[in-house]
């Protein structure tokens, strides 16, 4: 912690985590005060979890600084903010409460969070925040911003009006599930926010790839309440509604490349592009140790993309003359000591191919071995309201659950299913 003090004798802090001066790109959250969220608990503002989702990623990071000041209520201070809460009990927005008092709907500077980056010798920052006008304050005070990073906390009832505020009177980019204005809570406690799982991963994917030297990997699959991802071994199984579906679409999108392994090729001949959104499709990955996909499988048909079939050495020569005439690419990778291609390696070969994020969409032998790795970064889990049953649910289930668990997630109700996700917690 470092402490300064500003003419008026408030104190303002910095908490800094590892190695800061003279550093470019480094991850930094602007926080002003809130008593009523971070001492008292109030749920009317997401100040108190976005201060600790800020902690948690700065930690994640390895690195970084949270800026902490002394700016209560956007800056008109605890009374005002007070009587801003009684005329909100009268119906007023946080807006138009401040506005009725007087005073800005945000008062907030950030001279001094400026002052405190420049003597901490930051170069450059990724600001955490889901307000430009933030980032626009502090460009405009000489701090070199490099990007903004969305810091989304979870919601409450108390809570919905309050984001709604945010993002349709000042700026702030929170998704609203509806899109439009909503009257009042929503049913259950549950309110009309969306946490992207696309922009969470894009967040986090920024940067990694040369700092971990290999891909940013997303692990994307369904399953049935039973923990079933196909009704028998090598039978597809359509799981996802139409909904869901599109949010995969939308996470193929935002990934440079999307793999699968073999038997997926061979049970479903997946095409893997992106058909229910706007977006561009990935480059598809197919893990075969052996060479086998089918010479007229759909992804080395598609036009304009070249699937990449990595596989290890020992097949022969003909055989990748062929895949590779087929418009196929082989990969040649090392090989674990059962003979199947060595994940680590094959990540570290997609880096070099320029390729800086990876979504991994089964199948069950595929997600086994990347959790055995610790090779996931991300993971988004749809659960389909299905029992399916039979031994091989039972099989797979036991397999998913030597995995790791999921911290820091969200999850949502979208369409007929539910959707999890976050990152994975390795056990020791």
């Amino acid at each position: 912690m470092r402490l300064y003090r500003n003419g008026s004798n408030e104190d303002h802090v910095a908490f800094v985590l590892g190695e800061v001066s003279e550093r470019e790109d480094v991850l930094t959250r602007v926080h002003s005060e809130c008593f009523t969220g971070e001492i008292l608990g109030s749920l009317r503002c997401d100040c108190s979890a976005q201060l600790r989702l800020a902690l948690r990623r700065i930690a994640q990071e390895g690195s970084g600084v949270l800026i902490y000041l002394r700016q209560e209520g956007r800056g008109i201070g605890l009374f005002d903010k007070l009587r801003a809460y009684n005329l909100q009990d009268q119906g007023h927005d946080t807006v138009d409460a401040n506005l009725l008092l007087g005073r800005d709907s945000d008062e907030r500077t950030y001279d001094l969070a400026a002052l405190m980056l420049r003597d901490l010798k930051v170069r450059s920052v990724r600001l955490l925040t889901n307000n430009p006008a933030k980032i626009e304050s502090l460009r405009e005070l000489g701090v070199t911003v490099n990007s903004g990073e969305p810091l989304v906390a979870p919601a409450h009832a108390e809570s919905a009006r309050y984001l709604q505020t945010k993002v349709e009177r000042m700026g702030h980019t929170i998704d609203l599930a509806l899109g439009h204005a909503t009257n009042g809570a929503a049913r259950n406690g549950h309110v009309p926010v969306r946490h992207d799982p696309v922009r969470e991963i894009a967040a986090r994917a920024s940067g990694f790839c040369e700092r971990a030297k290999r891909p940013f990997v997303t692990l994307c699959y369904a399953q049935s309440l039973d923990a079933c991802l196909s009704s028998s071994p090598g039978k597809p199984l359509a799981l996802s509604g139409s909904e869901t579906l599109t949010l995969a679409h939308s996470l193929r999108a935002s990934h440079d490349a999307v793999m699968v392994g073999i038997g997926t090729v061979l049970s479903d001949n997946p095409r893997l592009t992106v058909r229910h959104v706007a977006g561009r499709n990935p480059r598809p990955i197919v893990l075969d140790s052996r060479l086998r996909i089918p010479l007229d499988s759909s992804l080395l048909r598609e036009p304009g993309r070249s699937a990449c079939v990595a596989s290890v050495p020992g097949y022969p020569p003909e055989r990748r003359r062929d895949v590779e005439a087929a418009g196929g690419t082989v990969l040649a990778c090392a090989a674990t000591p059962d003979g199947r291609v060595d994940l680590a390696d094959l990540l570290r070969r997609l880096a070099g191919k320029g390729i800086r994020s990876v979504m991994v969409e089964g199948g069950v032998q595929v997600i086994r071995s990347l959790m055995a790795s610790h090779l996931v970064d991300f993971l988004v889990v749809t659960i389909a309201p299905l029992f399916i049953g039979g031994e091989h649910g039972v099989r797979v289930q036991t397999e998913l659950l030597e995995g790791p668990g999921m911290r820091n997630f969200h999850h949502s109700k979208i369409g007929g299913d539910l959707v999890l996700w976050g990152e994975p917690a390795w056990r020791a």
